[in-house]
């Protein structure tokens, strides 16, 4: 297997509550370093892990985590509908490989995603059928939420499985960094709210209209200082970027999860993508962070950051 890694933040407030035109060229710069990045590497396999928010699993069943062999996308916040381009051969091997190593991998048939998966693909590719794809759901916001260990672990076992594949794969990571947006939680929730949230009933299209429109005025809210969400923490989420960049990818394993949610918020274990993704990465040896972008970015309530590496042992050429 020759491989590299991704890790880039969401939002789904991008387009709809902007930050000003000097943060968004920051940004499209970034993302054209990295979309150069990926088209230099030119995989022919993505393992996604990113998040749901409560679009395709409800509290009724709440994996830790889960592979898709098929999987498609509700189009919520103006992100692409449809059927990803699944490697249904590639994620069947890779969860059979998974559960030899030992680790409990739940399996979907028929995932439901949203724009925690689509936003990458769309960034990256320019859509959601442009490359196969195995996708690797990564619960960050349902309590209770299991030790980090368990989600490196995943990750170890995915790069493992991967590599009996001698495939060109790119590991993406997407969530993150702090941001803690006002996404419901089941404990304390309404009888209503949480029967959404147990059952999972698809809300009409005029639910949705509304539900997002709260979003977008959390982020107007937010930017604006009117607000109890966690602020943004930028020293934590370059600890984030630190202890991935430098490889030291055992130190996750003593963040608790209370720790990371009074550090970086509600939110934050979305970064669990971004461990699972370079764990997955290091398992063929040594990498190197080959890029590097963070902002701290109200507008979108996020500690927004995209970051590329590459194993150490490719060729520059191939980087």
């Amino acid at each position: 297997m020759i491989a590299a890694a991704v890790g880039l933040s969401h939002s789904p407030l991008i387009g709809k509550n902007d930050p000003a035109p000097g943060v968004i060229a920051a940004v499209d710069a970034a993302m054209h370093e990295v979309r150069a990045f990926v088209s230099a590497f030119h995989p022919d396999l993505v393992v996604l892990y990113a998040p749901d928010h409560y679009n395709g699993f409800f509290y009724k069943e709440m994996p830790p985590f889960c592979l898709a062999t098929e999987a498609n996308a509700v189009g919520d916040f103006g992100s692409a509908a449809g059927p990803l381009s699944v490697d249904t051969d590639a994620a069947r091997a890779i969860a059979l490989g998974v559960l030899e190593r030992g680790v409990d991998l739940t399996i979907s048939a028929r995932m439901t995603v949203d724009h925690g998966f689509v936003q990458p693909l769309e960034v990256l590719f320019g859509g959601i059928d442009r490359v196969p794809v195995v996708p690797v759901f990564v619960n960050g916001v349902a309590t209770p939420l299991g030790p980090i260990s368990r989600i490196r672990a995943l990750g170890t076992a995915i790069g493992e499985a991967a590599a009996e594949l001698d495939r060109r794969v790119l590991f993406v990571g997407s969530g993150g960094l702090s941001h803690d947006p006002p996404v419901p939680v089941l404990d304390g929730a309404p009888p209503r709210v949480a029967d959404a949230l147990i059952e999972g009933r698809p809300p009409t299209p005029e639910q949705r209209a509304r539900g997002e429109q709260r979003v977008v005025q959390a982020g107007r809210d937010y930017a604006a200082g009117s607000t109890a969400m966690i602020p943004i923490n930028p020293t934590w989420d370059n600890l984030v970027l630190d202890t991935l960049a430098g490889g030291r990818l055992d130190d996750v394993d003593s963040w608790s999860v209370e720790w990371m949610g009074a550090e970086g918020g509600g939110s934050a274990h979305e970064v669990r993508t971004w461990i699972a993704a370079f764990a997955s990465l290091a398992t063929i040896g040594e990498y190197r962070m080959t890029s590097r972008f963070y902002q701290a970015i109200p507008e979108w309530i996020a500690g927004f950051a995209a970051a590329t590496a590459a194993a150490t042992s490719l060729p520059e050429a191939a980087r």
